[in-house]
């Protein structure tokens, strides 16, 4: 069998240095290499290393475990807090010493309606109750999403209303609030924090896919018709032509 020069593990980050993907952005090229934890959702980290006993009164080694969880597709359609199913075990009939059986958790998802200053738009979006109560920690909508990091969100959803509120701080968009220009710059003052470069903020949650299609439709060039490069040939050719022909002196009489 032939033995291939890299081992498979890291294909996926050699293809980011060659090809179409070594030629996307540096700062989505950034964002994709950054390594962040999401916050705890479903346990609590002692935040230290050695805790005391509390019945031999001495230091123990304790570790901060993450419990594995699993996003179904529909999460990303909607805002799940960083919520997800978690796979485990209970005991049948509740009796220790009956046998195991498998179980799933799952969040209770609500349909409720959220209203983005930014996009001045009401959206109906599935979200569970730790989104609502992150909502209001961040004292609005939209702070909730330009706060929360993408790991957090963990939605396709949450990442294109990012992108889109983005968009729209950049380029200070007039569409929003045309009769209330008070408001409008009131609004734009707000959430300045956040504001972006418009460079930046086009490729904000696009996933590996959706940015190599854009860098490849940035760098589609549309065919030129033959007749003109057979043209552009040709008058070259003949001024060629007529730069090596000698010049013709006239007689002095």
């Amino acid at each position: 069998m032939p033995l291939h020069k890299y081992p498979p593990k890291i294909w996926a980050a050699l293809r980011l240095k060659q090809g179409i993907q070594s030629r996307l952005p540096a700062h989505y090229l950034r964002c994709l290499n950054e390594s962040q934890e999401a916050t705890p959702v479903h346990f609590k980290p002692h935040g230290v290393k050695y805790k005391r006993n509390p019945h031999t009164g001495q230091p123990e080694r304790v570790e901060d475990i993450p419990i594995p969880l699993y996003f179904p597709p529909e999460s990303q359609r909607g805002l799940w807090g960083g919520e997800g199913y978690v796979s485990g075990y209970r005991y049948a009939n509740n009796d220790k010493l009956s046998s195991r059986i498998r179980k799933t958790w799952k969040p209770q998802i609500f349909v409720r309606q959220l209203y983005s200053e930014i996009l001045d738009t009401t959206f109906t979006i599935p979200v569970t109750m730790r989104t609502l109560d992150l909502v209001d920690t961040c004292y609005g909508f939209d702070f909730y999403i330009l706060k929360t990091p993408k790991v957090d969100l963990n939605s396709k959803l949450g990442m294109d209303l990012k992108r889109a509120m983005l968009l729209r701080l950049a380029r200070k968009d007039t569409d929003l609030y045309p009769d209330d220009l008070e408001k409008r710059e009131r609004i734009y003052d707000k959430y300045k924090e956040f504001a972006i470069p418009e460079e930046e903020a086009e490729w904000v949650g696009l996933s590996l896919e959706e940015a190599v299609e854009k860098q490849r439709l940035l760098e589609k060039k549309d065919p030129v018709p033959l007749f003109k490069v057979y043209t552009e040939e040709l008058v070259q050719q003949l001024h060629a032509q007529h730069l090596s022909e000698p010049a013709v002196v006239g007689k002095v009489s």
